[in-house]
């Protein structure tokens, strides 16, 4: 368990804001239309040629049909409000997305808003190619814009996928995943479940990927690679799920104490040893020197120091075990680089007092 850091970390929930509705910009069709293509758009349906095309170029506009229009425009903006979800035939594909009829209209669904599982089938596979096997077909959607003075009606079949299957997610699942895209910040994964298609897609955080100390993403996961991983957080006010890979890992601290560092005969795992005895971290002894002036706290003593195979972290970092106290004594963990030392405090605290001391301690210290 992490008690503080001498610099904090991003949030591991916190997905920038690029990342708010799809890893990839998207432009909308159509993105502006004048009054006669609109038309044509809405009275060509099922015939397979875009508006202002094409034979439907030179078609009548059906003056009639205004009112239905007006109508489809308004069931537009109330499906939207409701959160319906919607099943509407496929018409056509272009390189951007998917053209869908909703009654006298036509939408448009951009590649970021298609589910993950037309993709997770082949990752290989150019996504033109996957859109253009969907024409003839019906998806899941919700509605995501209606702006009908743009003339733009826009859908997603991501929002109607998490309405349906996020629910079945809780912290703590694991699942075998594909990677997404992959960005500075971490790796988006797209979720396989019982059914075996990949319906939702989490973020796991630069933080979460691996227990060894990551600069760039890409040096540890590319796009369709095989992962698994571990639900860490899950926020459903704006649908986002936080993943985690090292998590699964066993960490590579308590490996270097407990496995790859044999104790001497003389040696016992609690001996304690006092500040002259030993060499400390940087900026470990004043940290100490801190705590002691905490209520509740009336001892600190050290431990083993060992060194870890893989720089974890280059800061200054203290972690607190989860073990039992013993005698009112609890193990610290202080890391930096490769160097760990063992801090055993004699205190009247319970674990979350002494969180709550260390990162008073942290604060205060330059």
């Amino acid at each position: 368990m992490l008690v503080a850091s001498l610099r904090p970390g991003p949030s591991l929930a916190a997905f920038p804001a690029s990342a708010r509705r799809s890893p990839v910009p998207f432009l909308p069709f159509p993105a502006r239309l004048h009054h006669r293509s609109l038309l044509l758009s809405a009275t060509a349906e099922g015939t397979g040629a875009p508006a202002g095309q094409g034979d439907a170029s030179d078609a009548p506009v059906d003056e009639a049909r205004l009112p239905q229009f007006a109508v489809d425009w308004e069931a537009a903006r109330t499906y939207k409000d409701q959160g319906n979800i919607l099943t509407l035939p496929v018409l056509r594909a272009n390189s951007g997305g998917l053209i869908v009829r909703f009654n006298s209209l036509q939408g448009f669904v951009p590649n970021p808003l298609l589910s993950p599982a037309h993709w997770c089938e082949d990752p290989k596979r150019p996504i033109q190619d996957i859109t253009k096997d969907l024409v003839g077909t019906s998806i899941s959607v919700k509605v995501a814009e209606v702006n009908e003075e743009e003339r733009k009606l826009v859908f997603s079949e991501k929002d109607a996928s998490w309405s349906t299957y996020s629910s079945l997610i809780k912290i703590g699942d694991i699942y075998d995943g594909i990677v997404g895209s992959v960005f500075p910040y971490g790796a988006f994964v797209h979720l396989r479940f019982p059914d075996g298609l990949y319906h939702l897609t989490g973020l796991v955080h630069i933080s979460e990927v691996s227990w060894d100390l990551v600069q760039d993403v890409q040096d540890f996961l590319n796009e369709g690679d095989a992962v698994k991983v571990i639900v860490v957080n899950i926020d459903t006010a704006k649908s986002r799920i936080a993943l985690s890979i090292r998590q699964l890992e066993e960490d590579p601290l308590l490996e270097t104490l407990d496995k790859v560092i044999p104790l001497e005969a003389d040696q016992s795992p609690d001996r304690m040893m006092s500040p002259s005895e030993v060499e400390l971290l940087p900026g470990l002894d004043g940290i100490c020197n801190e705590l002691l002036q905490e209520d509740g706290i009336t001892d600190v003593q050290f431990g083993r120091q060992a060194s870890e195979k893989r720089v974890v972290s280059q800061d200054l970092e203290l972690w607190l075990s989860n073990a039992p106290a013993k005698d009112n004594k609890f193990t610290l963990l202080a890391r930096a680089g490769r160097q760990v030392q063992e801090v055993y405090l004699t205190t009247s605290l319970d674990q979350e007092g002494i969180k709550k001391a260390v990162q008073r301690v942290l604060g205060r210290v330059p």
